[in-house]
């Protein structure tokens, strides 16, 4: 899939946001006040997308505390039972997009039955920030290792591939994740491929990589490329800052 002609930006995360102490209760991380950044809006027009996890209300609703105090407006795409607005209109009036985690899987099915998938690209060209965590991070890959299928990962290959890898969520905390994004593009059935631990980010700036950002400052936490060479999965280690490119 071609890049945007236009400076277009995608902010894939194992993160996004942060505890506060409180129950329940989360916070803007860094990772997420980069997209709002990435915008170049004083006050961003954001449009939460919660397919992933069926809309969870719970969910829904620690989201829109999370940004009570946050200089942005908030709105949210629902797609259960039913859409409650306008697909292309609630996507083509945000500035940045937040998709939520869950199974991705779903994800795909019910944006591409609901006219999501065409309606986010078309915000990508035109240079709306899009971002989110875990299934909201893999969904603009090529794919990656997914639980949207039982407990064992399993790999997605039919993401939306605004970007031309494959993507790998919660690097560090889950076991299955590492290993099997390895092989996966070690006997090509996912390309070159990218990778974030647990509250990190990886922006891409059409679909070149240029930044790793973290919402922990000091982590040890990071994000990695994954490339096949002579069958085997070479992986190399970024810290967050700027990429080389």
């Amino acid at each position: 899939m071609p890049s945007p002609s236009v400076d277009s930006w995608i902010v894939a995360s194992s993160g996004g946001f942060v505890g506060t102490g409180l129950w329940g209760v989360m916070r803007p991380g860094r990772i997420f006040t980069r997209a709002l950044e990435l915008s170049g809006r004083p006050r961003p027009r954001v449009l939460l997308v919660l397919t992933a996890s069926g809309d969870d209300p719970q969910y829904l609703a620690a989201m829109y505390s999370a940004l009570a105090d946050t200089d942005c407006d908030v709105d949210h795409l629902a797609l259960f039972p039913q859409p409650n607005r306008n697909v292309d209109e609630a996507i083509d009036a945000a500035d940045v997009i937040w998709v939520g985690g869950g199974s991705v899987a779903n994800l795909l099915a019910l944006w591409r039955l609901h006219g999501v998938d065409t309606a986010m690209h078309r915000a990508w060209e035109s240079g709306t920030v899009l971002g989110g965590v875990s299934a909201g991070s893999i969904c603009w890959h090529v794919g990656g290792p997914t639980d949207s299928f039982g407990a064992q990962l399993a790999p997605v290959t039919d993401a939306l591939a605004f970007l031309p890898y494959g993507n790998g969520v919660h690097y560090d905390s889950e076991e299955q994740r590492r290993p099997l994004l390895h092989t996966l593009v070690g006997n090509e059935t996912l390309p070159e491929s990218y990778a974030t631990d647990d509250r990190v980010a990886i922006v891409y700036c059409g679909t070149q990589p240029v930044e790793v950002v973290s919402d922990v400052p000091d982590s040890d936490a990071a994000a990695y490329r994954i490339v096949q060479r002579d069958g085997e999965a070479i992986e190399e280690r970024l810290p967050p800052g700027r990429l080389v490119t």
